[in-house]
């Protein structure tokens, strides 16, 4: 029986991969060395191989550090993504081949050289980003998603710049709210980078700027409401927070798109008051509304007095029926109230049925002999 994997099963990125790529985007890093650069290095070397065998005779150590060099050099610059590493690097490996293959080095030396120069300069962007291009220092242009070339060691992708909507959360521990309350609440703020240039050029690491603002305008929030309003209007407080944040952020090219309350946490001594407060509102809630149904039912109970009044037939029908129904439900003992006896005629009528079921069954036996009965005293 075959065992499908879940969700959970599957194996997900290692937080090494994940560190990597945001390494790679940030003002660390002098550009983005991806898998097609990768690649790009690695056929470098392998065409200055295949022409180096055929133009000298071959040797096993040409191989040997043809490939090596490809490979060693994929990951450490694959690891550092700076131009000074690369400087180094390509140092190092262009002085190993020369003291291992002079005098037949200068093919491989050439292959080295061009696949330092020409592999991490083709930089690639994706649709949702745009590279931040500065030479020598200083900004040249935004450029849009796709292929595009760098100087090398002169140009520097300062920031790939991802333009989705993120998701952040945040949250504001211990806070006092306007009646002294302590709460910790936990927020999410939805935001995106509409003007690149702006975010990277006037603000120093944006996301964690726009993080501690929210973290600030969610405690002056906090601090200006009671608790009943916190956990009752957290639409509004969001939609306060949302528009406070865009006012500060739009000048960084940024904007909040909304702010969204997603967890209010309370002392829970102050949680069992509140069910305790909860439960006896329920409770008075309920008794108000039984009051409220006993008023009604005399209300009723007056008006049809007003016609048993009137009308002493309806009334003696109404005592009828109560006999009728309490025989029928609970036997033939009925208890009733000595005024109800004396007002509805219930003893007269209770007699008559009691004598009623007492002589019914006595009128109906048979006597044994089969005979007529004797009468005492002679025939009538």
């Amino acid at each position: 029986m075959m065992h499908r994997k879940s969700r959970h099963d599957r194996p997900e990125r290692s937080q090494f991969a994940i560190s990597l790529e945001r390494f790679a985007m940030s003002s660390r890093a002098d550009f983005r060395f991806a898998p097609l650069n990768a690649l790009l290095l690695v056929a470098i070397f392998v065409t200055g191989l295949t022409v180096h065998l055929n133009v000298h005779e071959f040797t096993i150590e040409a191989v040997y550090i043809s490939i090596g060099s490809a490979l060693g050099l994929t990951i450490l610059i694959r690891l550092t993504q700076v131009w000074e590493a690369v400087v180094i690097l390509g140092t190092a490996v262009c002085l190993s081949i020369f003291l291992e293959l002079r005098p037949n080095s200068e093919i491989l030396l050439a292959t080295a050289v061009v696949a330092l120069i020409v592999a991490p300069s083709i930089q690639i962007a994706y649709q949702w980003e745009r590279a931040v291009l500065l030479r020598f220092g200083k900004f040249r242009g935004l450029r849009k998603s796709g292929l595009f070339p760098i100087v090398p060691v002169i140009d520097k992708v300062a920031q790939f710049v991802d333009q989705r909507i993120r998701v952040t959360d945040f949250s504001a521990e211990t806070t006092l709210t306007a009646d002294t309350v302590p709460v910790n609440v936990d927020a999410i703020a939805f935001w995106m980078v509409w003007d690149a240039e702006k975010a990277v050029l006037e603000v120093e690491q944006f996301d964690d700027a726009l993080i501690m603002s929210a973290q600030t305008a969610l405690r002056n929030a906090i601090g200006k409401n009671d608790l009943a309003v916190l956990l009752s209007e957290r639409d509004r407080l969001g939609g306060e927070i949302q528009r406070l944040l865009d006012s500060k952020t739009n000048a960084w090219g940024i904007t909040t798109e909304a702010v969204e309350i997603r967890d209010i946490i309370i002392p829970q001594a102050l949680e069992d008051a509140m069910s305790r407060q909860a439960q006896a509102e329920r409770e008075r809630q309920s008794r108000i509304i039984l009051g409220t149904a006993e008023t009604e039912i005399a209300e009723k109970f007056a008006k049809a007095s007003e016609h048993y009044q009137k009308n002493p037939v309806a009334l003696h029908l109404r005592a009828m029926n109560m006999v009728y129904e309490g025989l029928r439900q609970k036997g033939s003992m009925v208890i009733v109230p000595s005024t109800a006896v004396e007002s509805m005629g219930l003893g007269a009528l209770g007699g008559l049925t009691a004598l009623g079921r007492d002589v019914t069954p006595a009128a109906q036996t048979k006597p044994d002999d089969g005979q007529a009965p004797q009468h005492e005293g002679g025939s009538t």
